[in-house]
């Protein structure tokens, strides 16, 4: 792990691995501000998982989020038919959170870690046959409408990136791509991926 950095956060209803793709309106004047410094800056913001508490603030203040996220950084950017802001954020690198707080422009930061291993800048793990089922099945999934619109790259030859996307892609649990991305071993994560699609299989 890296040495601790002070980042932003938009904690949200979605877990965001590394190299995965998401759009957001936004609407609130703090994300608006923190959008516009980081299309400044070419700087990124942590996405979080929220533990409790809503996206918006409302009349509810007390977000609590999940340690572990993904910092992203914004790739596209529109106006919509709304007159909202449109953003596509593409997830970066994994990072751990081991503090929280908010300033004055009630934007949660953290202090967090960086992963060296979870990481779109790190070493492509090769991929062996024993995976050739899983990388088959995110194929049919890249083909379908919805995720094509994404625009993914995707390296078929890389391990990590082929528990990322099913992890992503796969109907599952909110909690369980939690603790997806939570795993730290990319083989476990798909030994992990493999148990899930057997049973998703045997109950069909």
């Amino acid at each position: 792990m890296k040495n601790t950095n002070d980042i932003p956060l938009f904690p949200l209803n979605i877990v965001l691995f590394p190299g995965g793709r998401f759009d957001l309106q936004i609407f609130e004047r703090r994300y608006i501000d923190l959008v516009s410094h980081c299309m400044r800056t070419g700087t990124g913001f942590g996405i979080c998982l929220l533990k409790s508490g809503d996206e918006t603030n409302g009349n509810n203040l007390n977000q609590t989020v999940y340690n572990t996220g993904t910092y992203a950084k914004i790739v596209d950017w529109d106006q919509l038919e709304s007159g909202l802001l449109g953003i596509t954020v593409e997830g970066a690198v994994k990072f751990v959170a081991q503090d929280f707080w908010k300033e004055e422009d009630d934007v949660l930061h953290a202090s967090v870690e960086f992963s060296d291993i979870e990481s779109t800048e790190a070493d492509v793990i090769p991929l062996g046959d024993e995976y050739t089922a899983l990388s088959e099945l995110l194929r049919n999934l890249e083909d379908h409408p919805l995720v094509a619109g994404r625009n993914l790259s995707i390296d078929y030859s890389d391990l990590r990136q082929l528990g990322w996307r099913l992890s992503e892609l796969i109907p599952l649990g909110i909690d369980v791509r939690q603790e997806l991305l939570e795993l730290n071993d990319p083989v476990e994560r798909l030994s992990k991926i493999e148990k899930l699609v057997s049973e998703m299989a045997n109950n069909s």
